[in-house]
């Protein structure tokens, strides 16, 4: 491992002010303690018929997807299922040949065919839209009457309208017919209970209107989408059977995975050395499950669980416990980024500082191993301008700063911590990722602004009036004399709106950068969607529903 040095003889000691710390927040003890060290290898491997039968399930799915007809209403749906039952990371290729085809069939050039069911228009343009085909949403005008409005007699249509209603989340700005189809769909779906709709619908049309299919968390949405396609009489039981499969199968890899992280955080013993800081590292691991989901990504998933582990307890050192003193020696260090600097520490900072270079050591010998050394790079870049930000954020404490809007945002640009999770989780794919791709993570395009300012502000209204510190809401109440809390948050909601339509449209062809690296915005702003909810911290407090979420995919196997 690169990098180096014997340690002060201090650095195992306890510091003795605990006690004393500046900002008394005192979160809840790890709810999962060492429960995933017991998932031995034993445990996490398929056997031999289990991999067989795994493996004959997926080829009968891809002769499904090849056969089908791409101009039919089945074809669409079945590539739906495919993509909300988690599964379509198996079947990349066959999808994109699929739609390009049905793109052709309905919209090249000069070639737009009608077609008056709402629900098959409706779900042929979502698909393409998620896969990056700039489809117009005049396709919808069709629909509506001559008041601008959507037609009345399509209210009755159930499918139709959850399916537009799935749709409108993929608008972007300017798309008036959009925003009125979610106005319209919304509406009437909330009415839907007072007629009667078969289960597995109701219980779409539910899940929908609490989290809408681009908002979801995939391997979560997975789970739940199970259910809800088995109720359905129409359901293919292949596919079915082959989705609950390789969730547990994926579920298994997970389990081995977690043991390890464990493993690492145990040996660690922050618990110990450091106990006013969270002990997160099984919500960080769902954190990177998040954004890497597919088996194949196991470094990325690994190098962002410890990076996030690492960001959570230098994020409470530099809001609860350093004093100004402490954390300007502490910023200075992390510049330097020297094993040397450990003695000039406090002893509580040694044993973190330590294990943040002992990472970033890890993940520069990943690099060298396939060649490179730009990732890194990148990555120690990105957590030194998060740590200057920390820094500058404790001093607007210490010296009762309230910073206007434009000030806070742009310091939160960096320690809302999507630029450097990002980045060392790129990392992790090696030379998959180019230096123009990095080059483009850390720049204010519009796409990293908005997924920096979905996690600043989401974030900031979940811990508003929890959380000592300054945060958007006192910003804008400032910078705007009078306003309300309320108001702060239905300005910041627009804002959101805004957000995902700038994400919708960064994914539309062509992209600056591949849609790999694309994604990577979208799923961190469904995890902060997912986490944040106004006066609910989901990472904070992983009581809540957070723990329901980790059993759900990493404890309980799905029932086949």
């Amino acid at each position: 491992m690169a990098g180096g040095s014997p340690l002060d003889a201090s650095l195992s000691t306890k510091d003795e002010r605990f006690e004393n710390a500046r900002r008394s927040v005192k979160y809840h003890p790890s709810v999962w303690r060492d429960h995933f060290l017991a998932y031995t290898p034993d445990v996490t491997e398929l056997s031999t018929s289990e991999a067989e039968e795994l493996q004959k399930l997926k080829e009968e799915v891809r002769k499904l997807l090849i056969t089908t007809p791409d101009g039919s209403l089945h074809k669409i749906e079945l590539i739906d299922a495919v993509q909300r039952l988690g599964v379509a990371y198996q079947f990349e290729d066959e999808i994109e040949i699929s739609l390009k085809n049905i793109y052709d069939i309905n919209y090249s050039e000069g070639n737009v065919k009608e077609n008056n069911d709402l629900h098959m228009v409706a779900l042929r343009f979502r698909l393409l839209r998620q896969q990056g085909y700039n489809i117009s949403s005049d396709v919808f005008n069709k629909f509506i009457d001559h008041e601008g409005k959507f037609k009345k007699s399509l209210i009755n249509n159930v499918q139709g309208i959850l399916s537009l209603y799935e749709a409108a989340h993929l608008g972007i700005q300017g798309e008036e017919i959009l925003d009125e189809a979610l106005e319209f769909s919304s509406s009437n779906l909330r009415s839907m209970n007072q007629i009667h709709i078969s289960k597995s619908l109701a219980a779409q049309i539910n899940e929908a209107l609490k989290t809408p299919i681009r908002k979801t968390y995939v391997r979560l949405g997975a789970r739940k989408f199970m259910t809800i396609y088995q109720d359905d009489d129409s359901h293919n039981e292949i596919l079915l059977k082959f989705a609950k499969l390789d969730f547990n199968y994926v579920q298994k890899i997970y389990q081995k995975e977690l043991h390890d992280v464990t493993r690492w955080w145990e040996a660690l013993d922050f618990k110990n050395k450091l106990p006013f800081a969270r002990d997160r590292v099984v919500e960080d691991f769902f954190w990177a499950v998040s954004d890497y989901f597919e088996p194949q990504y196991h470094l990325s998933r690994i190098i962002l669980t410890k990076n996030v582990a690492m960001i959570t307890v230098i994020d409470d050192i530099y809001d609860h416990y350093g004093s100004m003193d402490d954390l300007q020696l502490f910023t200075d260090a992390v510049e330097r980024w020297d094993y040397n600097c450990i003695g000039n520490l406090p002893t509580y900072m040694r044993h973190c500082y330590k294990a943040m270079l002992d990472l970033y050591a890890e993940i520069e010998d990943e690099n060298i191993k396939v060649g490179i050394s730009y990732p890194v790079q990148y990555a120690r870049e990105e957590m030194k301008k998060m740590i200057k930000g920390y820094y500058e954020e404790a001093k607007w404490y210490y010296n009762n700063y309230i910073p206007t809007t434009e000030e806070y945002m742009k310091v939160s640009f960096v320690t809302g911590g999507h630029l450097m999770t990002t980045t060392a989780s790129l990392a992790g794919l090696g030379n998959l990722v180019s230096k123009e791709d990095f080059d483009w993570v850390v720049s204010e395009s519009p796409m990293t602004w908005a997924g920096v300012k979905m996690g600043r502000l989401m974030n900031d209204m979940a811990g508003y009036g929890v959380e000592p510190k300054i945060s958007s809401v006192e910003c804008y109440m400032k910078d705007n004399t009078g306003a309300s809390k309320e108001e702060a948050f239905a300005e910041f909601n627009k804002q959101l709106k805004k957000a995902w339509k700038d994400i919708n449209k960064e994914f539309l062809h062509p992209t600056v950068v591949p849609t790999m690296i694309l994604v990577r915005v979208l799923y961190f702003a469904r995890l902060m969607y997912l986490l944040y909810k106004p006066g609910e911290d989901g990472y904070g407090n992983s009581k809540s529903a957070t723990k329901g979420f980790i059993q759900y995919l990493f404890i309980e196997p799905v029932p086949v």
